[in-house]
């Protein structure tokens, strides 16, 4: 087992690359790198890129890059089951990695020495704005109709038929712990959802970078970027509100992880979420359980309960 440090991309497949791009684009992503079948965006962090995507005839999911702490946790990842060599990434930002495929299909790789970007600067006009403890004496705010700028790729979610062999396999690999876990009801030997962390000992971490759904249908829950403040959360849900594309939840806080929220979808289908802030945790934090309803509820804002009359067996809680 290796501990792994974040996630670090996610890779689509689209039809069209304009069309993903012009999406992203609004989302508040920047192009990094373009080629005849790929698109790399990043955003203002020092990350070379947060999101791929490749050409092909299908669009769909493929899978995400986790990092590594160090080149020799991945010559240690070599020797799991179904790994693959230690290779050189022969990609934009380069690096080395070790690939593999999970119980549901999903392709996974973990990487190590990538190349880091100068951060992007962020539009003075859109940030920060933290409320009465930071006064903005003649700091006039006229906002334009601009998108909120992503930081960082948070979190992925994955809907899976059987969380336990998820839970088994992901952290027996890659040393995730688990900080909150929910059951079905009246059964609590059944995982229905859980969040996990990054183990980086004492140093706090994101509440998730991972979260499982129960689900009959496997496939991709969303994918998370998080937003330098609340101001940019909203500033990007009315740009994307005037370009006509679907929202799917929010604006909310959430219960477990305690981010605000906003999820839309992309141009092919893909549930994509931008969120500010949330819980942070360290390897002395406990696991948690909560009724499985907690995920429908949202500590202020829009709430999936009100939608939803029932629980059932295969619930997904962010599927229409």
């Amino acid at each position: 087992m290796i501990k792994v440090t974040d996630v670090a991309y996610a890779r689509f497949k689209a039809p069209d690359l304009d069309l993903m791009e012009s999406f992203l684009v609004d989302f508040g992503l920047t192009r990094r790198h373009r080629n005849d079948d790929t698109l790399y965006m990043r955003g203002t962090g020092p990350d070379h890129h947060i999101h791929v995507t490749h050409l092909a005839d299908e669009p769909g999911f493929i899978g995400m890059e986790f990092n590594a702490a160090s080149m020799g946790d991945l010559e240690t990842l070599f020797q799991a089951d179904g790994a693959s060599p230690v290779e050189e990434i022969d990609e934009p930002g380069g690096g080395y990695r070790v690939r593999l495929t999970d119980p549901n299909g999903f392709r996974l790789e973990t990487v190590f020495g990538q190349a880091t970007v100068d951060p992007l600067p962020v539009n003075l006009s859109i940030g920060p704005d933290h409320g009465p403890g930071h006064p903005r004496d003649r700091d006039i705010q006229r906002i334009p109709n601009v998108p909120g700028p992503v930081k960082r790729l948070g979190h992925v979610v994955l809907n899976v038929p059987d969380c336990e062999i998820a839970d088994a396999y992901y952290r027996s690999r890659f040393g995730f712990l688990q900080s909150d876990v929910c059951y079905l009801p009246g059964d609590d030997d059944d995982l229905a959802a859980a969040f996990y962390r990054c183990d980086k000992g004492k140093d706090y971490v994101d509440q998730h970078t991972l979260l499982f759904t129960k689900s009959k249908k496997r496939g991709l829950g969303h994918v998370a970027f998080e937003v330098d403040d609340i101001n940019a959360l909203f500033i990007g849900h009315e740009l994307l509100k005037s370009k006509g594309y679907e929202h799917s939840w929010g604006i909310g806080r959430h219960t477990p992880a305690a981010n605000i929220f906003d999820y839309w979808f992309d141009n092919y289908g893909n549930r994509i979420e931008r969120f500010y802030g949330g819980d942070l945790l360290n390897k002395d934090d406990e696991t948690r359980v909560h009724p499985l309803g907690d995920i429908l509820e949202s500590q202020w804002g829009a709430r999936l309960s009100e939608r939803r009359a029932s629980l059932d067996t295969d619930y997904d809680p962010l599927r229409e």
